[in-house]
């Protein structure tokens, strides 16, 4: 495959390089199953022109949203209890499981890569951002690091460097600009205070904006010093904090379109970030099998009813928006998870040269 340019990354895939429709769709990381060459074949298959690193949660320990990101982290460590993921002196089996498991991921994604002969201008890689990691880890007392400070902030810059380390060899092994995607599940939950304590007596404190803002903007930060081409930020609550996420440096911010509330202050916030210079990437395709495979008008709708809410021209989707299935694709069957990238891409494809029954 073709190697970076000097800067490290893709030429054709510098910030402000045109997207092809085809580039338009992608993922969001987790597929069924436990065959790593068969999840990468797969993504590679239905996303050749911007595929992802596939996610393979029902591993078990190590493979899922936490034990992924623990297994970036640098002099840091992690064992596991009964009640999850906990702060260790040494790496324990899980923890090394986890770090085996990411690379031989990779492995396999770079393998497919090669194997099928597919150039992607770019590639995608999925982390825990750093609050939902700092939600889902415990101190050695059994409280989550979340409640210390201090620890918080050794867990961002950690998380920090290893991702720097993750990007470049993806971008060395692959020859393609490499997009970063944080996943923030729980950080509404850590802003709002409602995360409960061991004891489930009471709750941790709430997490103020600005200090999620600025532990988000460092790993932005350090995923573009390691030559990332592109950050998104990804939240699939109803109500996401889209002005926080959208100050953070990000490049897009990914919602769950078919479970966002549509309140006004949701809509005129996502407003907001798409007439700025930001990007949206739309989750429209289910997650999981339907009863019956929509048409593809019923997947294009909300996007469709979406810009003409806002006031934005039809063609925005295809300038400065990504398709998606809602969410990850872990509880779908093989064959919806499948049928759930190709519809990305049909999606895409419409976007820019939409049907004239639109």
């Amino acid at each position: 495959m073709p190697g970076p340019d000097d800067a490290g990354q893709a030429p054709d895939a510098a910030p402000g390089a045109p997207w092809r429709p085809e580039e338009r769709a992608t993922g969001l990381g987790s597929l069924p199953g436990t065959d790593r060459r068969e999840a990468a074949r797969t993504v590679v298959g239905e996303l050749p022109d911007f595929p992802h690193v596939p996610e393979l949660p029902a591993r078990g320990v190590g493979a899922d949203v936490i034990g992924r990101a623990t297994a970036l982290l640098v002099d840091l460590a992690v064992e596991v209890w009964p009640s999850g993921y906990r702060v260790t002196a040494r790496p324990g089996s899980a923890h090394r499981r986890g770090v085996e498991l990411l690379a031989r991921d990779v492995d396999a994604f770079d393998e497919v890569l090669g194997e099928t002969g597919a150039t992607p201008r770019r590639v995608k890689t999925q982390v825990a951002g750093p609050w939902t990691l700092a939600a889902g880890v415990e101190l050695r007392s059994g409280n989550r690091v979340l409640t210390d400070t201090g620890a918080v902030a050794e867990f961002v810059e950690s998380l920090a460097e290893g991702l720097r380390g993750h990007v470049a060899d993806l971008a060395r092994r692959t020859g393609a600009g490499v997009v970063v995607q944080l996943d923030e599940p729980t950080l509404p939950a850590v802003l709002a205070g409602s995360l409960p304590t061991p004891s489930g007596f009471g709750t941790v404190r709430a997490v103020p904006g600005a200090e999620a803002r600025a532990g988000l903007a460092t790993l932005v930060a350090a995923a573009r010093d390691a030559g990332a081409v592109g950050v998104v930020v990804h939240c699939c609550h109803p109500t996401p904090p889209l002005a926080l996420l959208g100050a953070t440096g990000a490049d897009a911010v990914a919602v769950d379109l078919t479970a966002l509330d549509r309140s006004s202050a949701v809509l005129d916030a996502l407003g907001e970030l798409w007439d700025a210079p930001l990007e949206l990437w739309l989750g429209l395709v289910p997650a999981t099998d339907p009863p019956v495979p929509p048409e593809l008008e019923a997947l294009a709708r909300p996007a469709l009813d979406l810009a003409d809410r806002l006031g934005f021209d039809r063609e925005r989707l295809a300038d400065r928006a990504v398709l998606t299935p809602a969410c990850g694709l872990a509880g779908a069957s093989p064959d919806w998870a499948r049928t759930a990238m190709a519809r990305s891409v049909e999606l895409a494809r419409a976007a820019a040269d939409p049907p004239s029954a639109w």
